[in-house]
């Protein structure tokens, strides 16, 4: 059951002058020009909250959820006040869920990897934040298959298993189509395959038709969860639950059932 995107980019900074061991300096202090000192220290201090405000958020932000659901709301409401009402159509907000691997729980990348093992796991350990992503998105791939099995699953409570596949109530998950959402709405329903009109969706995924397998008790209403794969994570904390290969967080889209 499954349970509920940026590349870093490297700054470098290069100092006009540095010690004869590389360490970065700033200018010594002139007693005799303050006032100059002060300039270049707050023209610092500025240019590394203009990085902090442009670059931290990117990786950071949440989705605005208050805004999402009353966006939601008022655009549902106008289908649903059509002649035809919904008939088949939705406004939808689509956000991703992954399979994360063990191979980028490491500490070099700044996670926990202390290795812990879980009930159901018998004995065998595996990186304390990689468990806990697995805890969150259902599933996550291991690097050494346990009796041909590849993956771990989320049981619930404190509890892990060893599965075969990564799937959910429908079956095995299928990358860029298979979805899941919160419960049935109308005709949103889990089984039901829809068509989703949005060109964010199409860049990111390579696909606007998703099929509804699973439900999560983390998802809210009108919402889609789009699977995207097997990926590393792209980093630690909240970045665990975004894959490296994309900076993708959420998307509107109108969503009609087709089948």
């Amino acid at each position: 059951m499954m349970i509920k995107q940026r590349p870093f980019s490297k700054l470098s900074f290069r100092a006009k002058s540095r010690n004869p061991r590389g360490i970065f300096q700033l200018p010594a202090r002139d007693s005799s020009t303050p006032m100059r000192f002060a300039q270049n220290d707050r023209a610092i201090r500025l240019l590394l909250i203009a990085l902090t405000i442009s670059i931290v958020p990117q990786l950071h932000a949440d989705i605005p959820w208050p805004e999402v659901v009353q966006r939601l709301t008022y655009e549902n409401e106008k289908l649903a006040r059509r002649p035809e009402g919904h008939n088949g159509e939705y406004f939808v907000v689509c956000t991703l869920y992954y399979t994360p691997k063990e191979s980028g729980f490491t500490f070099e990348r700044g996670f926990d990897a202390t290795p812990v093992t879980k009930p159901g796991l018998h004995g065998r350990k595996y990186p304390r934040d990689f468990l806990q992503s697995v805890k969150k998105e259902g599933f996550g791939r291991i690097t050494t298959p346990v009796n041909g099995r590849y993956y771990i699953r989320y049981n619930g409570g404190d509890s892990y298993a060893f599965a075969s596949h990564a799937a959910g109530g429908g079956g095995v998950l299928v990358p860029r189509y298979s979805a899941a959402m919160k419960r049935a709405h109308g005709g949103l329903r889990r089984g039901a395959t829809i068509q989703t009109s949005s060109s964010e969706l199409q860049k990111v995924f390579g696909s606007n038709r998703w099929k509804i397998m699973d439900t999560g008790g983390g998802l809210r209403r009108w919402q889609i969860d789009c699977y995207f794969g097997e990926d590393e994570p792209l980093g630690p904390g909240k970045l665990q639950g975004r894959p490296r290969a994309t900076a993708f967080e959420y998307a509107y889209a109108n969503a009609r059932v087709t089948d």
